[in-house]
């Protein structure tokens, strides 16, 4: 599996197989996703910033990102959202948005 497209087809086949295409409406995967990054956050909350993961919490943080990841994909895959074409036109409005002149070392305030 090496690239998106693999893991999305992969999620497709993985939720088929157990007829759960009924319980994943972008709502629900939405919510879903949502309560994954909120783990994920939870393993470093109490953490200095500069701690480093290590061990079973690098472990436990690797699985938590992995379920943020297929949660992701699978919403994407539901709303017929093409995550590397949307990603890459994301990426290029941030970078025509935030040029390099301007923005080096300096974190954008939001309106």
């Amino acid at each position: 599996m090496a690239d998106l497209e693999d893991l999305t087809a992969r999620m497709r086949e993985f939720t088929e197989a157990r007829e759960w295409g009924r319980f994943h409406d972008v709502k629900s995967l939405t919510l879903a996703l949502t309560g994954e990054v909120g783990e994920v956050a939870e393993l470093v909350q109490w953490l200095p910033a500069d701690a480093v993961l290590e061990g079973d919490l690098q472990a436990r943080f690797g699985d938590e990102l992995a379920d943020v990841l297929l949660y992701l994909v699978r919403l994407a895959d539901v709303a017929g959202v093409n995550l590397v074409a949307a990603g890459l036109a994301k990426l290029q409005r941030n970078e025509d948005r935030f040029p390099i002149s301007v923005y080096r070392s300096i974190a954008p305030e939001h309106p």
